[in-house]
Parts: structure tokens; sequence; C-alpha cells
């Protein structure tokens, strides 16, 4: 019921949070919305193609609406890339703490755990960013790579299978439904 209650305010907003755009003009079409870069998204032709699309997804997803999230995260990325992990895991901590339903701080955080050797932590980050953005292409297949490394295939099939459903050119996906798909549910005779 929680899980419900939580999607649910995570949906309205979302919703309350879109302002109407105006529409692009014939010179200059800026795709603004992320249902617009989603559609693009499933109607690119190659990992080419996609990859700008994911970027601006990737920055959409990023965008916190807060500025102290916003400042935490960037000082945990500069603690990250120092290796202060320490200090990384404390301010990532912070931020999932003040904005439980920011899912780019839960993928943050799955990342330093993963990168800290706490698999089991960094599970529990990853399902949660697929909770509350269930079109996080990259964290679908993180969570399918861990699950698939840990002898999960049929789960991880899922997961990437759910992946290529949001970004169709999702790098790598392909070959690994296409390798997991003959080893949990075999060849055709």
């Amino acid at each position: 019921m929680r899980f419900a209650a939580v999607l649910i305010f995570a949906l309205i907003s979302g919703a309350a949070l879109a302002a109407p755009m105006p529409a692009p003009t014939p010179e200059k079409k800026n795709i603004t919305s992320e249902e617009q870069l989603f559609a693009q998204l499933k109607k690119a032709e190659s990992a080419e193609d996609a990859h700008p699309i994911e970027q601006k997804l990737i920055g959409m997803f990023r965008a916190s609406g807060s500025p102290s999230v916003d400042l935490l995260m960037i000082r945990a990325n500069a603690a990250l890339a120092t290796a202060d992990n320490k200090t990384a895991k404390k301010l990532l901590e912070a931020v999932t703490a003040i904005a439980p339903r920011y899912a780019e701080g839960w993928h943050a955080r799955a990342g330093m755990e993963q990168a800290a050797g706490d698999d089991t932590a960094a599970l529990v980050s990853l399902q949660k960013v697929v909770l509350l953005n269930p079109r996080h292409f990259n964290a679908l297949s993180e969570l399918g790579d861990m699950l698939q490394d840990y002898g999960d295939k049929a789960g991880a099939l899922k997961l990437y299978r759910r992946a290529l459903e949001v970004d169709p050119q999702l790098e790598g996906a392909t070959h690994k439904v296409r390798e997991l798909t003959q080893s949990v549910e075999g060849r055709d005779i």
C-alpha cells in the first residue's frame, strides 16, 4: 500500500511540475519534455541516434528541483572524483534523507555503494531508483547486471527487456537479452 502511495505521489508531483511548453517553431524543433524525448528515443534507429536523446534524459533525471540537493550532489560527485569516499557517502546519505523521492540521488548512491563493494546496499538503492523512475534505463540495466552476476538470469532478463522497452537502442542490452533468452528460455527447435 505504501508503494502505491509513493508511486501515486511521484506521478502526481511529476505532473504538477511539468509546465506546458510552447509548440516548437518549424525552424527550431526543441525537444523539451520528457515524454517527447522518450518518444524520440523509441524511434531512434541506431545507438548513435539514441545517444544524444539519452544524454538529455539523463540531464532531466539529474534535475532535482532543489538547489540544496543539487549542491549536495555536486559536492558528492567532487568527493567521489577525489576518492574521498567517506565524504561522498555522507553527502549521498544526506541527499537520500532529505529528498527520498529523488531517484538520481539513489542512483548515485548505488554507484558509490557498488564501488565500495557493498552490493547488497547497491541492489536496494537501484531498486529504489526503478521504483521512483520506472523508465530509468541505466538503472534497469545496472540492476539487470547485478542480478545476472548473482545468478538470477530470469530476473536479469526481465530487467533488460524493460530497459529495451524504454530505450530500444540501449548499449549492450540487446546482446544481453539475446544471450539470456537462450540460457533462460532455451532455443526454438
